[in-house]
């Protein structure tokens, strides 16, 4: 064994620190001698070589060269040098997932990049900082003086005035550039008081639903899309009350105790919504459009030039159909009566992304999902492969108490709105939401896990294929007696126009069903409805569909108490209404297959699976990612619009 003294060390560290200090010295030899032994030490020569740089080049991992990145998972193990279109190297589900750009075209690239980075003040304070805002509050207050929206006037003694606030958003062209810069003045209608400041508030908007067929049929079809913004539009709705407003920020004041008698609508007023859907509405009947009765924010128009559809979500109207000499009539109406601005083809609308291919269309909420993300500052959380812990249940009583009940409200909230393009996640979000009147820590956790699933795969959406179908088909699904608190069953079910899912519903039953038959027999009930009301809103959309609608159930003694009318113990206690499923099948609008379990689609509804079943039920509901670097051999929105 070699032995050093310490006399000798404390030497070897003194040359060393003198030759690092004075590398050109002419000895940078260090020749000290240790002792092999205590008593003839030899003299070994230690000769250190000058330090030296690398001259390759170096680059940075694939992964930090992205936009956003998610940490890798351990569900599975991916081998990039296999052949990815193999089934053997094909990942059981997502193992990393993070959001690459480089699929899509450069039109489309440079859209979505701009409604993702370019930000969008959050109050007035911020927004006058910059030029462009302010010129857009100055435009603002331009528009509602030339509308003769307010005047002047002290406030009476007998009244109050409610607040006002400003809000900002981004319009932008089809191709990713800016339209422009909108500021709106929004009442705060939050303090009126029914019976003085307004009357009838309620005001239709189009429903989800139709809106996905809408698209699914515009793939099949090959139908154009187009948007449009309607200026100042509920400055257009005549005001029967008498309502005053604080005078909002920027606006130059002769005196100050004055206050805005408002003469017109304004955006958040209680009844606003309702006048100017009461004027669009008058307009397009004038027209010829029909209204339709399944969706009352549907208007058609069957010409000998083409069938025209217009979609109305407040204020943003979607237009497509086969007729394009009224589609720029109706425009120019419109821009004439209201002043309208043509965004152009469909790209952004109600925080939903389009993106259109030979191949179909894609809707996702990327945007959306990614802000959700951040606003609860879990960026940097490690991402979960499924939106909630497999045989989980959750019930009143789980956890503590939380102190802040709003921020569990405005998440589920926020959740909610974000399965209109993801009904995996459906289950999960509406287990969650019976939780709002009194939230614990462990009903948080529950909701932050469904986020960290999102951060898994944020671009994940739905896609309506051009080579679908138009054929209606829906699967029907229960649990039995899963809530602890109420032992209620859970409804799952979902519907497909060709392979393109639609619709889809996790929903609690309203009674307790004493065996899985009865539960399964109720779900078999709503999902009739749903189907009788999809057939109606087809026929809207002038698309015959003279064959019954396929609908599949995994229970055999369901199927048997719809086929046969008998009166037994088993069922006299059912309610009348489920026996619907037994005229509309008599009827021919459904009719009634078994399925095996495992091709259950609606499975996914009805209760938490672990990520096998998940993701193989996650892909028969015909959903794509179009962001994600592990798509494989899919090519939507390599030449999207």
């Amino acid at each position: 064994m070699v032995m050093f003294s310490e006399t000798y060390l404390n030497l070897l560290k003194e040359k060393q620190l003198d030759y690092i200090n004075n590398p050109t010295n002419d000895s940078p030899n260090l020749s000290i001698s240790p002792s092999l032994s205590h008593n003839a030490p030899p003299s070994p020569i230690i000769q250190p070589e000058p330090l030296r740089k690398s001259n390759r080049v170096t680059q940075p991992p694939p992964y930090l060269t992205k936009n956003y990145y998610c940490n890798f998972t351990n569900a599975a193990v991916h081998d990039s040098s296999k052949d990815t279109s193999s089934s053997s190297s094909k990942c059981k589900y997502p193992i990393s997932s993070y959001i690459s750009y480089q699929h899509l075209s450069s039109a489309h690239h440079h859209y979505i990049s701009n409604i993702t980075t370019i930000s969008e003040p959050t109050c007035y304070e911020k927004a006058v900082c910059d030029p462009n805002w302010k010129a857009a509050i100055k435009a603002e207050l331009t528009a509602l003086e030339k509308y003769n929206t307010w005047k002047l006037v002290p406030l009476p003694k007998h009244k109050h005035a409610i607040g006002c606030k400003w809000v900002f958003k981004l319009k932008l062209h089809a191709n990713g550039t800016i339209e422009r810069y909108k500021a709106r003045l929004v009442a705060k209608g939050y303090t009126q008081t029914e019976g003085i400041d307004y009357m009838d508030t309620f005001s239709p908007v189009v429903k989800m639903t139709t809106i996905r067929m809408f698209l699914a049929i515009a793939a099949i079809q090959n139908w154009p899309l187009y948007q449009l913004d309607v200026n100042t539009a509920f400055l257009h709705g005549d005001l029967n009350e008498e309502v005053y407003m604080k005078p909002p920020p920027g606006l130059a004041l002769p005196s100050n105790n004055l206050v805005c008698k408002l003469q017109r609508s304004l955006y958040g007023l209680k009844q606003a919504s309702r006048q100017w859907n009461t004027k669009l509405t008058e307009t397009l009947l004038s027209s010829g459009y029909i209204q339709s009765k399944s969706d009352y924010s549907l208007f058609t128009k069957q010409a000998s030039s083409g069938f025209t559809v217009i979609l109305v979500y407040v204020d943003d109207l979607v237009l497509g159909g086969t007729d394009s000499e009224e589609i720029q009539k109706i425009k120019t109406l419109l821009d004439e009566k209201f002043s309208i601005k043509d965004l152009g083809i469909l790209k952004y609308f109600l925080g939903f992304e389009v993106a259109r291919t030979q191949a179909g269309i894609s809707l996702c909420q990327r945007k959306y999902a990614l802000d959700l993300i951040q606003d609860t500052g879990l960026l940097g959380a490690k991402p979960c492969t499924t939106p909630m812990q497999p045989q989980l249940q959750l019930h009143s009583a789980s956890g503590e108490a939380i102190s802040d009940l709003t921020a569990y409200r405005r998440l589920i909230g926020r959740l909610l709105y974000l399965t209109h393009s993801r009904p995996e996640i459906a289950y999960a979000v509406s287990k969650l939401s019976q939780f709002l009147a009194a939230p614990t820590n462990e009903h948080m956790l529950a909701g932050l896990h469904v986020l960290k699933y999102i951060k898994n795969c944020p671009g994940q959406g739905l896609f309506f294929a051009a080579n679908s179908s138009l054929v209606l088909k829906g699967f029907s699904d229960s649990d039995w007696g899963a809530c602890p608190d109420t032992r209620r069953s859970t409804t799952g079910l979902c519907f497909f126009l060709g392979n393109s899912l639609i619709s889809w519903k996790s929903k609690k039953q309203n009674v307790v069903s004493r065996s899985s038959s009865e539960a399964e027999y109720r779900a078999l009930a709503q999902a009739t409805c749903e189907a009788q009301w999809l057939k109606y809103l087809l026929h809207d959309f002038n698309i015959p569909h003279s064959t019954p609608i396929v609908l599949y159930c995994d229970n055999k003694s369901a199927l048997h108490i719809a086929a046969n009318p008998v009166f037994h113990e088993r069922t006299k206690h059912i309610e009348l209404d489920c026996h619907v499923v037994r005229e509309k099948l008599q009827t021919g609008l459904i009719h009634l297959l078994p399925v095996s379990s495992k091709e259950q689609v609606a499975d996914i509804l009805t209760k938490s699976l672990h990520p096998g079943p998940f993701y193989m039920l996650q892909d028969k509901l015909g959903m794509i990612d179009i962001y994600s670097s592990l798509r494989g051999d899919v090519k939507i929105g390599v030449k999207s619009q």
